[in-house]
């Protein structure tokens, strides 16, 4: 259900030429020219034959449908068709009217406006459905926008600029900063450059550039070697950070990696959601049932109530309109748009309205880890000392040292994954702190981490800590502060004062990302001393830096040397660095915290709780100081890093402490976890995270239990075929170092496993993946334009817990649509079953004028189907399983309902009519009707005049015809009739409605009086335009062709609109009983005789062209 197919229209005529891997000499010969190209550039002749050959460098546009063949699309189904045929029949009968001799004004004036109500219905939903449709189609023009205008070219050995469009493989462009890159280039000569290509890559640091020849790793081939590898590579619509260079065009337009990935979003999705395909389907089945009742009235009114030949189509076109459902559909766009007003003010943004259908019925939610999960800030989220563990409330925006609390069960053992190794393969695989680079880029993105390779150890003996060791290692004495309690300010202050005098960051405004400047690690120490009352800027400003040894990623710590008192002959040294290092260097501890109070180094306790917070996915930064002579450092001096490890004795710092820091979940997204799995709903992360951190995060969010007990890697999925693959997305829910081209499998390998995707994305290579999905996320705040253009739905805030109140809201939806038509059907059906009905049981007219019925279909069933469109929420509605592939709209339950419905009212509209036509002398139903059965003749209605005058031309009558034809005056008349019976069809759709709001709940309790304020509005609507319609002079008796009722017609209908509500909430008491006994009411189960047995695509293949998606680098 609103799975989708990507369809590329465009093969690329690309001859599979790995650039990269080719040397500037081989690049210029396999474009076939001349060695002085890097100086010369093309010749004019050249570019233009290029240019001839290769095409304008442009992407692609998308052909556009046109206004009719969007109006078209809106009105080519069957129960417009209905309409239209009912429109022109009452024109016609208008027209005939007018033609008599003597016309009546009444027929001629029902009949238009019978037109133009009809023609206004068709225009009103064709307007709406063109209004919500094409933005898909703005997926390709924001790609077409991240292009360059111009480019710097070199030709005929001059620089020129010359439009983007006339760039062609073999120009030499030149690049500076700022500049947008106008097409795929293999650099030649570089100055510093550096290229930000994350709107391509999705990797936020530029990508240094590099001239050589890359060559594939062992066992690869060139292609293989992802885009985030390629250094020697510029690619089309990426942007130029810093530096200079000159690049020769290999590829233009389509041709380019953007536009590999613009064939993929810029088709234009000619699908319909579950919802929607099952209204057409109802609508031709609808269609049928009309038919057969249209044609069953037509021969009831002809033969047995004796109309004529015009009146008796005329009827019969009334039961056809009452049935159709005009106000089906825009109460349907009501209800979505309902639904995306309210998700736009909880920051879920939906592009277009079916989609919030989908949402209902998602299955598995894929999610991005950064950012949507957690918070995209580093945070300080616990310091250890010699014996005890500080968690830090990151979520707090107090500033107060109370935000410390004293926890020592917080990350006091290993993770489970990490239980059985050493600390030393611990600390060396412990993701963030094991120093490896992320995927495509250069360096480790912390800069405190742990590398063996860069600062072995003196010995390969080092202490080692066995899991079996552990309870030795984990710190004497209960320090200054109990279990439970939080540290003062001044041990805060001192704890922390290594962290924020040791760094050259700058704090963000009120503690905030916004201003920030340095590594997002450091800044995490001084936002939890911001945080804990400590003043940064003023610390900083009263304890300069004397003299300081910078970072470097070559021995990974960094040195500041400071006068905290200048009467005494010490300075202070704070070290601050990659922990194994620190514990190295340390002679001495701060015991439990205290700097005043220190103790012997106890290394194996420091490597353990090392080995601790990095199983758990945490960056680990050791703060340390010393006391050194002022004699020993010049003010100003510029310090090697001799200065901290050439020194003698070699351990001669103190351990204060150690400061895990980590990026740390939403606290809102763990209850929406949860909220989900209770909702049947999995969720999956896909990260380019190390596997360990990845795990962490899963098991602090509850991604990972026993059902899902690891995370699986991009590597392991590309060596997996594709059976492997479906069985891995169904094994696991976490998803670490994955590609672009790796989210695409994982969903396509879900949707064969029959589950409904929704997958998260916010750079132009998650683009495919969300065209892939069956419902595309894009992220609102880091976001590109074209990961928003390809998805259905956009984050405002970015967070993972606004999809899951999305969810929600989709489940709300088709909760809502299953109640719109309970509301819908029974007034639709009961208004045409009353006419049939009323005529077969000896009326001799239509019970409801044709009036009456357009303004029941039109007004009454929108503005009551208005009150369960926009229902909130049901208590529980998250409790249930999301719906199986395959399920109807309509379920057994809900066609009993809608059967009871139709079947209740339509009972009390006839049997109404015919209790008050009861009341009537010998049951007459109208003024100077003639008896005449007694004459055996046709049973035609005769009347009188004035003068008591037979007022038609009737066959010959006996001379004593007076004496025994009946003079009819009966109390109640045609108009009378047709009163009540629009008063008890409309009174008792207020009746369905109100029972109709609650699916099971019990609507005779307090709660119907809340929660929804757009039911009482409506209801007062109804009934103001009920007494209106009933009693204004000319609107009842010349539009309505009706009477006033008088005390005991109401008390009918009354009574009957309380019977309708009993019959309806009995019904609800009973499937409660049923549902407490473990009976399927719900309709969850698949029924072959109402579900579609939708049979999930098996193949997981990637769309052609997603090939080249390998766009970040990832692990042997």
């Amino acid at each position: 259900m609103g799975k989708k197919e990507i369809v590329s229209a465009f093969t690329p005529q690309d001859d599979g030429t790995s650039w990269h891997a080719l040397t500037v000499e081989e690049t210029v010969s396999k474009l076939g020219l001349s060695s002085s190209l890097p100086k010369e550039g093309l010749n004019s002749g050249s570019s233009q034959e290029r240019l001839s050959t290769f095409g304008p460098n442009k992407m692609t546009e998308q052909k556009k449908e046109t206004l009719l063949e969007k109006i078209w699309k809106q009105v080519s189904n069957v129960l417009v068709c209905i309409l239209v045929v009912v429109a022109l029949v009452s024109a016609a009968r208008a027209i005939a009217e007018h033609a008599k001799s003597d016309p009546d004004s009444t027929t001629i004036l029902t009949s238009w406006v019978q037109v133009g109500l009809i023609t206004g219905v068709i225009t009103i939903n064709t307007f709406i459905g063109i209004l919500q449709e094409g933005s898909a189609e703005k997926a390709a023009e924001a790609l077409k926008n991240m292009l360059s205008a111009d480019a710097r070219v070199v030709r005929e050995g001059k620089e020129m600029m010359v439009p983007s469009y006339d760039v062609v493989p073999g120009d030499v462009i030149i690049l500076s900063l700022g500049d947008r890159i106008p097409a795929d280039m293999r650099m030649f000569e570089v100055s510093n450059l550096a290229c930000g290509e994350a709107a391509l890559t999705g990797e936020s640091v530029p990508i240094d550039k590099t001239t050589d020849a890359i060559l594939p790793k062992d066992g690869l081939n060139a292609e293989q070697t992802p885009l985030g590898d390629r250094h020697n590579m510029c690619f089309s619509a990426t942007l130029v950070a810093q530096g200079a260079g000159k690049g020769i065009a290999i590829a233009t337009g389509d041709f380019t990696q953007i536009g590999t990935i613009n064939k993929l979003v810029s088709q234009v999705e000619k699908k319909k959601t579950n919802v929607l395909e099952q209204i057409d389907k109802v609508s031709k089945l609808l269609a049928f049932l009309i038919g057969i009742a249209t044609l069953a009235t037509f021969f009831v009114a002809k033969f047995a109530s004796n109309q004529g030949w015009f009146e008796a189509i005329s009827t019969a076109l009334v039961c056809c309109v009452a049935m159709v459902p005009e106000g089906l559909e825009a109460i349907v766009t009501l209800t979505y748009a309902w639904a995306v007003t309210n998700m736009a003010h909880q920051n879920a943004i939906v592009r277009a309205l079916p989609a919030v259908e989908t949402l209902g019925s998602v299955t598995v939610i894929c999610s991005d880890k950064t950012g949507t999960l957690t918070q995209n800030i580093m945070s300080l989220t616990a310091f250890v000392t010699s014996n005890a563990h500080y968690k830090f409330d990151v979520d707090s925006k107090d500033r107060v040292p109370t935000n410390f609390i004293r926890t020592d069960s917080y990350m006091a053992e290993r993770a489970q994954h990490a239980l059985k190794k050493s600390a030393k393969s611990v600390i060396k695989d412990g993701g963030t702190n094991s120093g490896e680079k992320r995927k495509g880029r250069l360096t480790d993105s912390n800069h405190f981490a742990i590398d063996s390779s860069l600062h072995p150890t003196d010995d390969d003996d080092q202490v080692e800590v066995s899991i079996h060791e552990k309870d030795d290692v984990m710190g004497t004495g209960s320090g200054p502060f109990p279990e439970g309690s939080s540290p003062d300010f001044e041990f805060v202050g001192n704890a922390l004062k290594c962290g924020v005098l040791c760094s050259k960051c700058v704090l963000g405004e009120n503690g905030t990302r916004e201003g920030e400047i340095g590594n997002p690690t450091e800044i995490s120490i001084l936002r939890a001393a911001y945080f804990s009352g400590i003043d940064v800027e003023e610390l900083k400003a009263t304890t300069p830096i004397v003299a300081e040894v910078p970072f470097s990623s070559e021995y990974k710590f960094m040195a500041t040397v400071h006068d905290e008192n200048p009467s005494s002959d010490m300075y202070t040294c704070y070290v601050k660095g990659a922990p194994d290092r620190m514990v190295k260097l340390c002679a001495n501890q701060a015991k439990a915290g205290v700097i005043s109070d220190l103790e012997p180094c106890d290394e194996k306790y420091w490597i353990e709780k090392i080995a601790i917070l990095s199983s758990h996915g945490l960056r680990v930064l050791a703060l340390t100081r010393a006391d050194i002579p002022k004699t020993s450092v010049t003010p100003g001096e510029n310090l090697q890093q001799e200065f901290v490890n050439g020194r003698e004795p070699k351990k001669w710092l103190t351990m204060v402490g150690l400061c895990a820091i980590m990026d740390p979940p939403r606290p809102e997204c763990v209850q929406a976890i949860a909220e989900a799995h209770g909702a049947g709903v999995r969720v999956a992360m896909i990260t380019g995270d190390h596997k360990d951190t990845a795990t962490a995060i899963g098991h602090m969010l509850g991604l990972v239990d026993e059902k899902y007990h690891s995370a699986v890697t991009g590597p392991e999925l590309d060596e997996m075929s594709d059976e492997e693959i479906k069985v891995a997305v169904m094994n696991h829910s976490v998803f670490a170092r994955a590609s672009p081209q790796n989210k695409i499998r994982i969903v396509k390998a879900l949707q064969a496993q029959g589950q409904i995707s929704s997958m998260t994305g916010d750079g132009v290579n998650d683009a495919p993946a969300l065209k892939a999905a069956d419902m595309g996320v894009a992220m609102g705040k880091e976001g590109t334009d074209v990961a928003r253009e390809a998805s259905e739905m956009i984050l405002a805030d970015d967070n993972f817990a606004t999809i899951v109140l999305a969810v929600r809201e989709g489940r709300v939806v088709w909760d809502n649509l299953r109640k719109v038509l309970v509301v819908n059907t029974p007034i639709n059906n009961a208004q045409g079953m009353s006419v049939l009905f009323g005529l077969a049981f000896g009326l001799k007219d239509s019970p409801l004028s044709p009036i009456q019925v357009l303004y029941s279909n039109l007004i009454c069933a929108i503005t009551l189907g208005f009150v369960t469109a926009i229902e909130p929420a049901e208590e529980g509605i998250m409790s249930f399983p999301p719906r199986k592939l395959g399920k109807r709209l309509i379920g057994r339950f809900l066609l009993l309902r809608i059967l009871l419905g139709t079947f209740t009212l339509t009972a009390l509209v006839v049997a109404s009519v015919f209790w008050l036509k009861g009341y009537n002398e010998d049951g007459c139903e109208y003024t100077g009707e003639i008896n005449v059965e007694k004459y055996n003749f046709d049973a035609h209605t005769y009347f009188y005049d004035e003068d008591f005058n037979v007022n038609v031309t009737a066959p010959s009558l006996p001379s004593n015809y007076i004496e025994d034809v009946h003079f009819c005056n009966p109390k109640y008349d045609l108009e009378h009739l047709r009163s009540l019976a629009f008063n008890v069809l409309d009174f008792g759709a207020v009746s369905v409605t109100l029972s109709a709001r609650f699916s099971y709940n019990s609507s005779f309790h307090p709660r119907i009086f809340f929660n929804n304020k757009y039911c009482w509005y409506s209801i007062a609507i109804v009934v103001a335009l009920q007494f209106a319609i009933t009693y204004i002079p000319g609107l009842n008796s010349t539009i309505f062709l009706m009477k006033p009722m008088n005390g005991i017609m109401w008390a009918i209908c009354f009574s009957f609109m309380a019977i309708v509500f009993a019959v309806m909430e009995v019904e609800k008491a009973i499937r409660r009983i049923l549902r407490d006994r473990k009976y399927d009411t719900d309709d969850l189960e698949p029924n072959p005789l109402f579900d579609d047995d939708d049979e999930p695509d098996g193949n997981i293949d990637l769309p052609k062209g997603a090939s080249k998606l390998n766009l970040v680098a990832m692990e042997n």
